[in-house]
């Protein structure tokens, strides 16, 4: 795998570079800024962008507007965008713009490596990841009309763990029941959220969906 990084901190972008080598991940190139990010997307063709949401000049959201560009500019290219705080408006429009191969994580799992390689090669190969604490606040808003209402406590807790981009088998794991089980949740989401079937996998993706808008 062949990834980009976007990070204006060195110390970070070094110790990500480090950090997916010994995972044997190869990084072709960094940049300190958003404008370098397109650039080097351009030139290398990566299989993953990762990208910082705050850089210079205003360490707002030139990184955010850099990742959009680049799924606009070339569709498709996977793209992990970190955060050092839980901004869900990042989370909705990154996903909204295409939901395959995207990722939002606070850069605090970075420390957790197993977990954080486990995202990155999710998202390189056409996942999505929702970072856990973005997740637990949208599904822990109760408002009026909200799509959301009507699903169990249960049917929620699969939804987040579908949002991080977990199979069935793993949520199975994760909540200690069996793959039948997760299924029946699941299906009674996509009925609940008017979710049809259409010959495609893409209800899955649109019910995180759902409940990011409903954020």
């Amino acid at each position: 795998m062949r990834v980009v990084i976007a990070e204006d901190s060195v110390l970070l972008r070094e110790g990500l570079v480090r950090l997916l080598g010994d995972a044997g991940i190869e990084t072709v190139a960094t940049v300190g800024d958003g404008p370098g990010l397109l650039g080097i997307v351009k030139e290398h063709n990566p299989d993953l962008a990762i990208v910082d949401v705050r850089m210079p000049p205003s360490f707002t959201d030139e990184g955010l507007r850099a990742a959009l560009a680049v799924r606009e500019n070339r569709p498709g290219t996977p793209i992990l965008v970190l955060s050092q705080y839980v901004e869900e408006r990042y989370a909705t429009d990154l996903i909204g713009g295409g939901t395959e191969g995207v990722g939002y994580l606070l850069k605090e799992r970075v420390s957790d490596i197993e977990e954080f390689i486990d995202a990155v090669r999710r998202i390189a190969e056409g996942g999505t990841v929702i970072d856990p604490e973005v997740i637990g606040q949208l599904l822990g808003r109760r408002r009026a009309g909200d799509p959301l209402a009507s699903l169990t406590p249960r049917e929620r807790e699969v939804l987040g763990l579908m949002a991080e981009g977990r199979s069935n088998a793993a949520i199975a794991r994760r909540l200690v029941v069996s793959d039948g089980a997760v299924e029946k949740h699941i299906s009674n989401i996509f009925a609940k959220l008017t979710l049809p079937p259409t010959g495609d996998d893409h209800r899955r993706v649109m019910a995180v969906l759902a409940y990011l808008k409903a954020g």
